[in-house]
């Protein structure tokens, strides 16, 4: 069953090597050092380098059209045996629009709402990046309805770090 995980960098060794994932997204500050476990494949290592902004901000990166462009690649190009791991600084922002968008593309079956409740039921401090889900929901052509989506579930409790979870393809 295809599965995505959602964990702080903190916890990125520990899930890949519990969770069996051969893929990891990196959304995280450029130059941030993250050291790629080594059972998961350099070729599957996606690393964006972006700030956890929504507003542009002077000497910061905003999330832009091509990170988002270059993560729906990889997340199609997932082969789906193993599962992924999605993660940021935290766990909190950039990992869950990142893992949001991911079931937005991969399901499109499923209304965006009901994919942003799974998100908040399985993390409480899920405040996914409204940047990069703005951006994602131009580039899939959903009129809107991923932001609102977002909007709805509002912004997730306050922590240094948010929990690790796994959202199934198939629920």
């Amino acid at each position: 069953m295809p599965v995505i995980y959602v964990c702080p960098l903190a916890h990125l060794a520990a899930t890949v090597e519990t969770s069996g994932a051969r893929h990891i997204a990196t959304l995280i500050n450029a130059g941030t050092a993250v050291t790629r476990p080594q059972s998961v494949p350099e070729e599957n290592h996606l690393f964006l380098g972006f700030n956890d902004i929504s507003e542009a901000v002077e000497g910061m990166t905003p999330p832009a059209e091509a990170h988002v462009a270059r993560f729906l690649d990889f997340v199609h190009g997932w082969n789906r045996q193993t599962p992924m791991v999605v993660h940021c600084w935290a766990g909190i922002s950039r990992s869950t629009a990142g893992a949001f968008t991911a079931l937005c593309a991969l399901r499109p079956d499923l209304a965006e709402e009901e994919l942003a409740l799974r998100i908040r039921r399985q993390s409480p401090q899920a405040t996914p990046n409204r940047r990069f889900v703005a951006l994602a929901d131009a580039y899939l052509q959903r009129q809107g309805r991923m932001i609102a989506a977002v909007e709805a579930i509002g912004r997730g409790a306050s922590a240094f770090e948010g929990n690790v979870f796994s959202l199934a393809l198939d629920e």
